[in-house]
């Protein structure tokens, strides 16, 4: 006989505190950062992680590869990186009999965990290389399409688009992503903290946690957490209000926004709302899972009108509002 939900959650607690602290032996702060990694890994979605060079986006996604027991992969973009370059290519090959085929030579895509390392570096043509594999689970060379392996996960980092020598990510890129999370300068106790580990001994390092098996348990757990129709309808509303001359539209949006979120928004949100339901043990999920992740899981899919860009309004500032202004309940 199975676990009952109520034990499998709190196993499911365990694991995500274990794996959390894990990663926290070797990164600094960032709280909220990997907070949100870890539950774009049990929601099978795709993280973009956004910050001025040397703030450690590469290091915890390095230490999360070092915490679970899946494979690895880092892929450095560059302009000259061309798609075959990440997903892989036919190669001709000779069989013993002197036969010729073409054989399929699998790129650093075919990995669990990707790292890709400043991707907004990379052209758009090789950018585009990732959007079947982040939606589909699969790649197509030719006219054959190969699955990747499960669990996928994508890691990306980006510096700030308005420095040199960086392609901004089409809409349609961004949002594959389940999160943008904005990784910010340290404070000066983690400041000091990192000084003292980096520079007077060995940098520590963990051991591993997890393997891709009980990540996939996680996952799949995850999909079966209750969620009240009430608070599926508060989702729905609170990316409703993203929309300018709808319904629900907040006053920032009707006057700073261009386009609001897609569906994927409302999905990101309660994916999300499960995950963070689990990890607290709980098998439904409330407004305050759906409000946490409301920045990270719609910053990234509004676009701004000119004047919301002339005058400098964050989408930040905008999702801040649409959800202090979306009553939990509808007003009928």
């Amino acid at each position: 006989m199975g676990a009952s939900i109520e034990a499998r959650a709190a196993e499911f607690a365990r694991e995500f505190a274990a794996l959390r602290n894990a990663v926290g032996q070797v990164i600094v702060g960032h709280e909220e950062v990997l907070e949100g990694v870890l539950t774009g890994l049990y929601a099978a979605g795709h993280c973009l992680l956004e910050g001025a060079p040397g703030l450690g986006k590469t290091l915890l996604v390095r230490t999360l590869s070092d915490a679970l027991d899946v494979t690895f992969a880092r892929v450095q973009f560059t302009p000259d990186l061309m798609p075959a370059d990440i997903i892989g290519t036919n190669l001709l090959a000779e069989d013993e009999a002197g036969r010729r085929t073409f054989r399929f030579q699998p790129g650093p895509l075919f990995a669990n965990l990707v790292l890709a390392d400043e991707v907004n570096r990379a052209t758009p043509k090789t950018q585009s290389a990732l959007l079947e594999a982040m939606q589909e689970g699969t790649v197509t060379v030719g006219r054959a399409t190969h699955p990747l392996p499960a669990p996928f996960f994508v890691l990306a980092t980006q510096n700030p688009i308005e420095m040199e020598g960086t392609y901004p990510l089409p809409e349609a890129q961004l949002d594959r992503f389940l999160f943008k999370l904005l990784v910010r300068y340290s404070s000066r106790e983690e400041l000091n903290t990192i000084l003292e580990r980096t520079t007077e001994a060995a940098a520590p390092r963990t051991g591993k946690v997890l393997d891709g098996p009980r990540v996939l348990d996680g996952v799949a757990l995850a999909r079966q957490v209750v969620v009240a129709p009430h608070v599926r309808d508060y989702a729905a509303r609170l990316v409703l209000a993203t929309h300018p001359g709808g319904e629900f539209a907040v006053d920032l949006v009707n006057r700073f926004v261009r386009y609001g979120a897609s569906p994927r928004g409302a999905q990101a949100l309660i994916l999300a709302g499960k995950v963070r339901a689990l990890a607290s043990g709980r098998y439904n999920v409330g407004f305050e899972d759906v409000r946490a992740f409301a920045a990270p899981a719609l910053r990234h899919r509004l676009i701004l009108n000119f004047e919301g860009e002339a005058e400098g309004v964050t989408t930040d500032q905008i999702i801040a509002q649409a959800v202090e202004r979306t009553p939990v309940s509808p007003v009928r």
